[in-house]
């Protein structure tokens, strides 16, 4: 079973919400162009690592039984919700999304990520862009980020709110070179960066919605509440993601309950996925 390395605040010595830049003066972020901007490790309370691997209950892509052959269309993860392709080589992946709004209560510290990348569904590398819906002292917060697991997740730096139209891209530029593009459309904003990992097999492209690492046992921290999350446009080669015959996958628990549900796709590109529990 793979499992994640987790970043710990004290190892980086960071306060918390250092990484999240609040609005300009007198309203929302704009960039009339995509922007190259030096991102900062991703900061929230506690112990969390955005992105990464996916953690199966079963090997991935397993057929149904010895005897039929057929590879599995649905799978589960402790991690992972969402879709996987993972039948060939992958140079990029793309969707759009709006930011869901959390429901905090309590007093716990729960987290959710949506994102998109290449690889990490049957291999331990990820070359992933996103943002986060987390739960702290009963209130939201929202911020974007990029990975190159298994290094760390940075943090763009823009604003994101609730009800913002997200479009996110991977793109496989040549030479362990990767392109990883997070937009807020609702803002106005759009930046970039151009990241390199050797040996990436570039065998998965996936629109995730993620449970983050770790909890002290390893497992995944609690899943924020996020209500409904609607996932469209999503590519995988310039295609969409229907055409790759990508795998259903549903998170669920250590003893295989529900944590969300995933609807079927819809036009080989749009799906959603509904909260359940946090554990």
């Amino acid at each position: 079973m793979l499992r994640r390395w987790c970043i710990s605040l004290a190892t980086l010595g960071l306060a918390a919400g250092a990484a999240v830049a609040a609005p300009a003066a007198g309203g929302a972020l704009a960039a009339p162009h995509p922007a190259t901007v030096t991102a900062t490790r991703v900061i929230t309370h506690g112990s969390i690592r955005n992105g990464g691997v996916a953690v199966h209950l079963s090997r991935p892509g397993a057929p149904l039984s010895a005897q039929s052959g057929i590879r599995r269309e649905s799978t589960t993860s402790t991690n992972w919700s969402g879709y996987a392709a993972d039948g060939g080589t992958y140079t990029s992946v793309s969707a759009k999304w709006k930011e869901p709004t959390g429901s905090c209560s309590g007093s716990g510290t729960k987290y959710s990520s949506f994102w998109v990348g290449l690889d990490g569904y049957s291999s331990q590398s990820v070359e992933q862009t996103g943002t986060d819906t987390d739960c702290s002292g009963g209130r939201p917060q929202y911020y974007g980020w990029y990975e190159m697991y298994p290094n760390p997740s940075y943090s763009f730096g823009h604003s994101i709110s609730a009800g913002d139209t997200i479009n996110a891209s991977v793109v496989y530029q040549g030479s362990n070179s990767y392109k990883l593009t997070l937009s807020d459309t609702t803002k106005g904003w759009s930046v970039n960066t151009t990241k390199t990992l050797s040996g990436a097999p570039r065998s998965s492209a996936e629109v995730i919605i993620e449970a983050p690492c770790c909890t002290n046992s390893g497992g995944p921290l609690p899943l924020a509440d996020f209500g409904t999350v609607n996932f469209s446009n999503s590519l995988v080669n310039g295609s969409a993601i229907g055409n790759s015959s990508p795998v259903e996958i549903t998170m669920v628990d250590s003893s295989g309950q529900d944590k969300d549900t995933v609807s079927s796709l819809s036009g080989g590109e749009n799906f959603s996925a509904t909260w359940k529990r946090a554990n």
